[in-house]
């Protein structure tokens, strides 16, 4: 049995590193090389020089900055909203209007972003702020779901940790952030890892809100770059989708271990 699990284990990673692979592979070979049938699995020769084309077609370099802007922004008010949130709902009195505040949250988790898009683009096109940073970050800075885990973390923490606090005379704001949080930081990690993510390879609203190359991200950046042209030149579009992948490979291969530890983390007693 441990065999077939063993086996069963090393075929998925299979499946899910060879995608990887190819774009990489794909991304070294000439545009005659890539389109090959049967395909190459090793370049016959490498080039490199397929990432500084890449950078020379299209301006790589505006759209990383971009998304570096975009993803880190709204993971930070994230970040603070919810823990603010969380804080309010678990340890603040508010009586059977938290419950009811619970309940409008996780209605929002069934709302998926694309049915609010229309709107919210409206309201920011009347006020001339499509095509801004505002607008791609403003519209995430609060998360129903980051707010549901903080709130289940909190509530495994003893009570006493917040009431002792406020003997000692520290403030609301100074317990959500000073003692609260970092007895859940595992959990913020992982939310945190993954809205990053999340928001670093986002393409719709990235697509909607935008209409110059002033803001917009990688995602969007790769789908003009097939455009571009008589045909597509695959080997430079693996070659942006290696650019758009391996910083997120990279944050995940950094903090795995704050992954594993939220997902086998226990509250303190």
């Amino acid at each position: 049995m441990r065999r077939v699990a063993i086996a069963a284990a090393a075929v998925f990673a299979l499946l899910e590193v060879a995608p990887y692979l190819v774009m990489l592979s794909g991304s070294l070979k000439t545009l005659e090389e890539v389109s090959r049938v049967p395909p190459t699995v090793v370049p016959e020769s490498a080039h490199p020089e397929n990432y500084s084309e890449v950078f020379e077609a299209a301006p790589m370099a505006r759209y990383l900055a971009n998304t570096v802007i975009v993803s880190g922004s709204i993971a930070l008010a994230q970040i603070v909203l919810v823990v603010l949130a969380a804080y309010a709902l678990t340890f603040m009195r508010m009586g059977p209007s938290a419950r009811a505040v619970q309940v409008l949250v996780l209605l929002c988790l069934a709302v998926p972003p694309q049915v609010r898009f229309v709107p919210v683009y409206l309201m920011l096109a009347r006020v001339d702020l499509v095509d801004t940073f505002f607008a791609l970050v403003a519209p995430h800075a609060a998360s129903a779901l980051g707010i549901l885990l903080a709130c289940k973390a909190m509530r495994a923490l003893p009570i006493e940790v917040v009431e002792a606090a406020r003997l000692d005379g520290a403030s609301e704001l100074a317990i959500a952030f000073r003692v609260v949080a970092p007895m859940i930081r595992p959990t913020l990690v992982a939310f945190l890892l993954f809205s990053v993510v999340y928001h670093w390879n986002d393409y719709f609203w990235t697509l909607v809100m935008t209409t110059s190359d002033r803001v917009r991200t990688l995602p969007v950046g790769v789908a003009l770059l097939r455009e571009q042209g008589t045909g597509v030149r695959w080997h430079l579009v693996m070659a942006a989708t290696v650019v758009v992948t391996a910083p997120v490979l990279a944050i995940f291969a950094l903090t795995n271990r704050h992954l594993v530890r939220a997902f086998t983390w226990t509250s303190p007693r």
